[in-house]
């Protein structure tokens, strides 16, 4: 059978397709010729359309410019022309501002009335008071610039207000409390979206708060103890919002995903070496970390073996970069503490000898600036961070101050507050979302008073406002930017969130509002009783009501009191022997190890068996039956057979 060919399949015949094949292909459309397409010809007719429709345009906005001019000049001549005489000012008008239209001067000779004027009718007052109110020099309806520089100078008003009100942003009219634990909340984290906090404290425990699935419980999702018996110093997310960097009283940081499974768990060092840049990771406690701002999977450590060290995710079982912090002397020293710029460029670090060192990031070797005595020597500065426009840094110092610092000119502070009692090694301070407040925390003894939460003013550092949060020390603060709320951590175990319906976003706002669930509503459930028909009492087993006599029956039964067999009596059977004991080696030990038969002579312990050996032989004597001669053993006469045996000239002799 011949194949059909290429114009067959196509149907390029005039008859047009196949009914039949189409039938067989199952629709209907198989045959027809294929459509063709010139693109050239359908850009050209789509750029004569463009064209076209351009100069329609175009003209009908030429056209409406020249009515919207004629309405005006119109309009212009209505309000200067008076109402009972001056008819000729307005067709001199007319005359002279239409010299280009036929039909306008054919209806100024032929002396057209006012009637015929295209416009809005004039107002009731102007015709009741034709000129004495109006002035010549105004041409129209008065100009709207008197209403813009009202609006601008009640905007100027509003901005000057804001400027002079911070302390009106900050959201403070609500609060929710969540429940941690019993010991301090010594770290907090919020990630990018705000959707999730991660709170952590002296306890080991890390916990899981996700805003939108809580009810007014407040209840955490998920805890976990990542580190084991260290404590938590710090949580951060990562600016992705997908690891947590978890920071403890170990020398190894780990990351975490969003739902707490480890992603990688950095190396630890060798100690023994004496300079840290050639160990692959920190050989003492951790104090702090920080994600890089900008680029995913790179965070930043600081520890006691007196180095900031750079990690990335991708690479656990070695350190990045090594910054060794040092002494003007050239000394070692301890950094407690390290942040990124918000451009991650620099690196800054806050010592023990009280100097903040800052350093770029491709350059480990010096300091790029180098503060000595930014705080009292042998106070821990517990905090440093960069505003949000990257130039001044805030630092919280051990010594019961706060800093303001230019980097620009980093020779001293800004301004320095004083009086703000801290206690905790791991005490906050950040900036507002608009970089016009600075946040910290006080502490406090127990029972000697309420921890604060202060804030100042950036441009004049002045204390504008203070939150009283608990009767215990505030340790963590974070205000975030993007729902306007303010997260505290307290000594107390209780981490708060400060929030204003109006002012902020989100966050607390979505679990307020859930009603809390009913725990009598889930007894009720337990108590009721499904009733199948294997559960009627015709199929019911029988029901022990005594403990006691199930037992005895169980102490009856071989199988389930686990009854030991007895020793078999007698040869033995089931392949027991029956010796004592009961076992195969007890059998052995008795009788063939206990067999002390006495061997002292060995050549008659061998010629014992030589009778048995002659008669029945197995094992040797087979194998040289042919070969070997037969065996003759020379006879030992004694001393009265040789007496015997002697000849008789010997005997004569003697």
């Amino acid at each position: 059978m011949e194949r059909p060919g290429p114009s067959e399949v196509t149907g390029s015949d005039a008859s047009g397709p196949d009914p039949q094949l189409a039938v067989t292909m199952g629709f209907t459309g198989f045959g027809k010729k294929a459509r063709t397409f010139d693109l050239e010809a359908m850009f050209e007719q789509t750029r004569r359309t463009a064209v076209e429709r351009s100069r329609k345009t175009l003209e009908a906005r030429e056209k409406e410019e020249e009515m919207n001019r004629e309405k005006e000049l119109r309009r212009q001549n209505e309000d200067i022309e008076p109402t009972s005489s001056g008819a000729h000012v307005v067709r001199d008008c007319s005359k002279s501002s239409s010299r280009d239209t036929s039909s306008s001067e054919s209806e100024e000779s032929s002396g057209s009335s006012d009637d015929e004027l295209i416009g809005p009718p004039l107002p009731l007052k102007m015709m009741e008071e034709p000129s004495n109110h109006i002035e010549e020099d105004i041409l129209g309806p008065l100009p709207p610039p008197l209403y813009e520089e009202v609006e601008e100078d009640d905007d100027d008003d509003g901005d000057s207000e804001e400027e002079e009100n911070p302390v009106q942003k900050i959201p403070d009219s609500h609060e929710i409390t969540l429940k941690h634990g019993t010991k301090t909340v010594s770290a907090l984290g919020l990630d990018p979206s705000g959707a999730r906090l991660v709170t952590g404290g002296y306890d080991y425990d890390v916990k899981f708060w996700d805003f939108a699935g809580m009810d007014a419980s407040f209840k955490a999702f998920r805890s976990l103890q990542p580190c084991e018996c260290h404590q938590i110093k710090s949580l951060q997310y990562s600016n992705t919002g997908d690891m947590i960097l978890v920071v403890s009283g170990s020398s190894q940081a780990k990351v975490i995903d969003r739902d707490g499974f480890e992603v990688m768990e950095c190396i630890k060092g060798d100690q023994y070496i004496v300079d840290m840049a050639n160990t692959k990771g920190h050989t003492a406690m951790l104090h702090t970390g920080s994600w890089h701002p900008k680029i995913k999977g790179e965070f930043m450590t600081c520890s006691n073996d007196a180095t900031v060290r750079t990690w990335e995710v991708e690479n656990p079982r070695k350190q990045r970069s090594v910054f060794k912090p040092r002494t003007m002397q050239g000394k070692k020293v301890i950094p407690t503490t390290c942040t990124y710029s918000r451009d991650g460029n620099l690196i800054a670090a806050a010592c023990q000898n009280g100097s903040i060192q800052i350093w770029d990031r491709n350059m480990t070797v010096h300091p790029k600036f180098h503060y000595k005595q930014a705080h009292d020597p042998g106070t821990d500065t517990s905090c440093v961070a960069f505003s949000y426009d990257g130039n001044v840094l805030a630092s919280r110092g051990g010594d019961d101050t706060l800093k303001l610092w230019d980097i620009r000119q980093f020779n001293k502070p800004l301004f320095s507050a004083s009086g703000l009692p801290t206690m905790f090694p791991m005490t906050d301070c950040c900036f507002s979302p608009d970089d016009k407040l600075i946040v910290t925390g006080t502490s406090v003894q127990r029972g000697c008073g309420s921890g604060k939460l202060v804030f100042f003013e950036r441009r004049t550092f002045q204390r504008v406002y203070e939150i009283d949060i608990t009767d215990a020390s505030v340790v963590r603060c974070l205000w975030h930017p993007k729902l306007n709320q303010i997260m505290v951590g307290t000594g107390n175990g209780l981490a708060k969130v400060y929030y204003d319906p109006n002012k902020s976003q989100r966050g607390a706002k979505l679990c307020v509002v859930k009603t809390q669930r009913k725990a009598k509503q889930a007894e009720t459930l337990t108590q009721d009783y499904i009733i199948t028909p294997h559960a009627l009492p015709m199929f019911r087993e029988p029901r022990q009501r005594s403990t006691r006599k199930q037992l005895e029956k169980d102490r009856l039964d071989p199988l389930k009191s686990h009854k030991p067999e007895p020793p078999v009596a007698g040869p033995g059977r089931g392949g027991r022997v029956g010796t004592h004991g009961g076992t195969l080696s007890s059998y052995i030990v008795k009788n063939i190890a206990l067999d002390k038969t006495d061997d002292s002579n060995p050549r008659e312990a061998i010629l014992r068996h030589a009778k048995a050996a002659e008669d029945n032989p197995y094992w040797v004597s087979p194998a040289y039956s042919k070969t070997q001669p037969k065996t003759m053993f020379a006879q030992v006469e004694s001393d009265d057979e040789e007496a015997k045996n002697e000849p008789e000239w010997k005997k004569r002799k003697i």
